[in-house]
């Protein structure tokens, strides 16, 4: 049986209900997609959405930043946050400029933060590392002492999600479908470019396993 996050006030969605979906599954699909967020929390009645990358290890979002960013400051008093990732997935171009939409895949969560002990922070910033490129970690200098020193990790624990899913092509109305206007979906997806190595590299240092991997090479 899939398991589902509890609904609440704060996770129903309730433009469109019926692109909701509360299944672990899904929303798990969506955050392993991506490894860039926007996190939301509320500091002496001031909002900030401050973006981010992440790693994702069952339910447990690993962030990290310096020791003296807000988002670490504030992350580990235990106040509430809220995250959310996003895939642009095309642009739907209706025959009605007010039916024009985007098809789109996000999550949002809702969870308190706390700060990952000195002894765990090396393999949370594995997780993130692996997220954002897997098998850079193990091409790379791991970090010295100075620089963990230098570096938090807040380990988010996902109390309540949901996602919401639109795809299709435009929805006009029937008595629009007579118009001689061009509709359709316009395609959105990232692309990895041509890697442009540094300008101090040594000559004959070849493309790592990780890059080609992504550019379909390995």
């Amino acid at each position: 049986m899939t398991n589902e996050y509890p609904r609440t006030p704060r996770n129903t969605v309730k433009r469109v209900p019926k692109r909701g979906h509360y299944d672990q599954e899904t929303v798990y699909r969506i955050l392993d997609d991506g490894f860039l967020a926007h996190v939301g929390f509320e500091v002496d009645g001031q909002p900030f959405v401050i973006p981010t990358a992440y790693g994702r290890q069952g339910d447990t979002i690993y962030l990290h930043g310096a020791t003296t960013s807000r988002l670490i400051q504030q992350g580990q008093s235990g106040i509430r946050m809220c995250l959310t990732v996003t895939h642009l997935d095309g642009i739907v171009l209706a025959r009605s400029a007010f039916h024009h939409s985007m098809n789109y895949r996000s999550a949002i969560l809702f969870g308190t933060a706390t700060l990952v002990p000195d002894d765990e922070k090396e393999q949370a910033l594995l997780v993130i590392s692996e997220q954002i490129l897997k098998g850079r970690w193990a091409e790379s200098r791991l970090p010295n002492d100075k620089e963990l020193k230098a570096t938090s990790v807040l380990a988010f624990r996902i109390e309540e999600a949901s996602a919401k899913i639109r795809t299709g092509g435009p929805k006009d109305e029937p008595e629009d479908h007579v118009l001689p206007i061009w509709a359709g979906v316009l395609p959105l997806s990232p692309v990895y470019g041509a890697p442009v190595p540094d300008e101090e590299l040594t000559e004959g240092i070849p493309l790592p396993p990780s890059v080609k991997r992504v550019k379909g090479e390995g």
